[in-house]
């Protein structure tokens, strides 16, 4: 119970209060949304950006699993930690920001009145899924005994756990590809599905990196530093293939770039994925660089996704959105609760040991 540490847990207490507040009042008082932009701070960044942060167990889970690289399993367990947070939060965040949370387990039991043509269907199933099968991964750090419960079961998790990112991601673009004419060019692609799936292992790389040199500072242990120039390349050829991508379709489209302030976000993105690359070019590499690669291709990413469904997003003529006070602070205090239950879980059991999960 650190100054700290006290300091969170009141950031995180205020979340809580104003999140009782919302459902008292409602999101019409509490919130900025309308019929204009209905999809607020609260799905963009918790969740769609939120998600794509918190991949570093399934960017992790296709390097060790599915290329059989071996020496990166010690940074498994805290990045599953950070994932099954950062999805925690987000399927929270999703109950505080629907009209009638109380109804969600509809959702999973009542399959025969599912919308088989819904995209936020797929979405919503598969986030649910996934949550549960983070902690699922996570359990044998947790409880000695769950490695043997689990037994061979734990195999089939995993690749149930690399499938569902998968599909997910994958559809939070497809989603914004039902905006059609009302999503500017530069954002509105066939490959919107392809380009989060490519964001989010990039981003999942970037905060392994990220995550790990921080834990390292706080907590006084030793970082990998050789994996992590590993896994900071990872990251930043993820970026570089992403806007590679990005321009084949510009380019295959006939899309021009103006100068105009569509133009000067998507020459932000470009321009931070590609400072990500270049830095990692350099022979050696110290935990600092490693670290303001992870940065630049975590906030580019971000970007990406706050323009993609806020910035380039027009809804016509009289609407307008920018997230409200009690928005605004209820992330913050639930960023602030997740930090604060990363701390006390790590403290208290062989998370950062470079264990094999």
């Amino acid at each position: 119970m650190t100054r700290a540490y006290k300091l969170l847990l009141t950031v995180a207490a205020i979340g809580v209060a104003l999140i009782a507040w919302r459902f008292l009042v409602g999101l019409g008082t509490a919130t900025a949304m309308s019929d204009g932009y209905p999809l607020g701070l609260w799905i963009v960044f918790d969740v769609v950006t939120g998600t794509a942060l918190a991949c570093g167990g399934y960017a992790l889970a296709l390097l060790v699993y599915i290329f059989n690289k071996g020496e990166y399993h010690p940074l498994v367990r805290p990045a599953i930690l950070t994932s099954a947070l950062g999805y925690s939060i987000a399927g929270l965040s999703v109950m505080i920001d629907v009209g009638r949370p109380w109804l969600a387990w509809k959702l999973p039991i009542k399959f025969w009145t599912w919308n088989l043509n819904s995209v936020l269907l797929e979405v919503a199933l598969c986030i649910m899924a996934y949550v549960v099968v983070l902690w699922i991964e996570l359990s044998p750090a947790l409880w000695v005994r769950a490695r043997a419960f689990l037994g061979k079961a734990l195999v089939w998790i995993i690749a149930l756990g690399m499938l569902l990112p998968t599909m997910h991601q994958s559809s939070l673009g497809s989603l914004m590809m039902l905006a059609g004419p009302r999503l500017h060019p530069l954002w509105l692609s066939p490959f919107l599905p392809l380009f989060y799936l490519i964001t989010c292992v990039a981003m999942g790389f970037a905060v392994v990196v990220a995550e790990s040199a921080f834990s390292s500072r706080a907590f006084g242990h030793r970082p990998a530093t050789e994996l992590l120039a590993n896994i900071g390349r990872f990251a930043a050829f993820g970026g570089l293939l992403f806007v590679a991508a990005r321009f084949a379709d510009l380019g295959w489209r006939g899309v021009p770039i103006r100068l105009d302030r569509y133009g000067v976000m998507f020459s932000i993105e470009t321009i931070l994925f590609i400072a990500a690359f270049l830095m990692v070019l350099r022979r050696r590499q110290s935990l600092g660089s490693l670290l303001r690669v992870a940065m630049l291709v975590a906030v580019a990413g971000a970007l990406y996704r706050f323009d993609t469904f806020l910035v380039a997003f027009d809804p016509g003529p009289g609407w307008s959105y920018f997230p409200s006070v009690p928005e605004q602070l209820i992330t913050v205090g639930l960023v602030a609760a997740e930090i604060a239950i990363y701390i006390a879980v790590v403290k208290r059991f062989p998370i950062l040991e470079g264990e094999r999960a």
